[in-house]
C-alpha cells in the first residue's frame, strides 16, 4: 500500500481517481492471512475462466465523475470482465458491471458504523453477495447478505451455505470458519499448497527410483 501522503492517481476527464486510499490492507496478521486465503483461492478457482476478474484491496469507483464515492473491498469477484492488471476498478470503463461478490474481513478497528456504511455502499451499488467475517477467536462472527428484491438482505444461517455465484461452501464451527471449493476440497494457504506439491514430487521420485530398480526406465 502506498503511503497516505503520496497516493497514485488516475486522471480521467476532470476528475482524479486515486489508486490508493492511504489505508493498510490489514490491521493484524490474522486478518491479513484470511484476506490472502480467500483472494488466492478464488483466483485459483477461476483461473481457467478468462472473463472472471478477482482482486484484493482494489479501489472500486462505481460512479463516473465522483471519485469521492469508492470502496476497496478486501476481495471482490467480477463476472463478465477480463483478467488483467488495473490501478483501480472504474465501473464505467468495465461495461458498467459492478462486482457481484464482495468479501470483507473485519479487524478490531471496524466498528458498527463502519460495517453499516460498507453494507449500505454494497447495497446501493449493486453487489449480489456480500460476506463479512471476523476471525478474532473471541468474536468469530460470519455474516452473509444476498440480493433479493433489489436489496441486500441478511442470510439467516451461514453454516453449510453455498454461494450461488461462486459455488463455494461455508462451514462455521465453534472453533473456526472453513471454506470449500465446489469439488469439496478445502481452501488452502500457499504454504499448505507448496507442501502438497513437495510431497507429490517426493512420491513421484520414489516411484521412479523403484521402477529403475525393476529395470523400467520411467518416461
Amino acid at each position: 500500500m502506498q503511503p497516505i501522503n503520496a497516493p497514485s492517481v488516475t486522471h480521467t476527464g476532470h476528475s482524479y481517481y486515486p489508486e490508493a486510499d492511504g489505508q493498510p490492507m490489514a490491521d493484524n496478521t490474522r486478518q491479513f492471512r484470511w484476506i490472502v486465503l480467500i483472494k488466492e483461492n478464488l483466483e485459483t478457482l477461476f483461473q481457467a475462466h478468462h472473463d472472471v476478474f478477482v482482486a484484493g484491496d482494489l479501489l472500486w469507483y462505481p460512479v463516473q465523475g465522483h471519485p469521492e464515492i469508492c470502496r476497496a473491498p478486501d476481495t471482490m469477484v467480477v463476472f463478465g470482465r477480463p483478467k488483467g492488471d488495473r490501478g483501480s476498478y472504474r465501473q464505467w470503463e468495465e461495461q458498467n458491471i459492478a462486482p457481484q461478490v464482495v468479501f470483507e474481513i473485519r479487524s478490531p478497528a471496524n466498528g458498527f458504523k463502519d460495517m453499516l456504511e460498507r453494507l449500505e455502499f454494497y447495497d446501493r451499488y449493486g453487489v449480489e453477495e456480500y460476506y463479512t467475517y471476523d476471525p478474532d477467536p473471541q468474536r468469530h462472527d460470519l455474516a452473509g447478505f444476498q440480493r433479493s428484491n433489489e436489496r441486500l438482505r441478511p442470510l439467516e444461517n451461514m453454516h453449510c451455505w453455498v454461494s450461488p455465484r461462486l459455488g463455494i461452501r461455508f462451514e462455521l464451527s465453534q472453533a473456526e470458519l472453513q471454506l470449500f471449493h465446489p469439488d469439496g476440497t478445502p481452501f488452502r494457504s500457499h504454504q499448505e499448497l507448496s507442501a502438497q506439491v513437495a510431497q507429490a514430487e517426493q512420491r513421484a521420485a520414489r516411484l521412479a527410483a523403484r521402477l529403475r530398480e525393476l529395470g523400467i526406465e520411467p518416461d
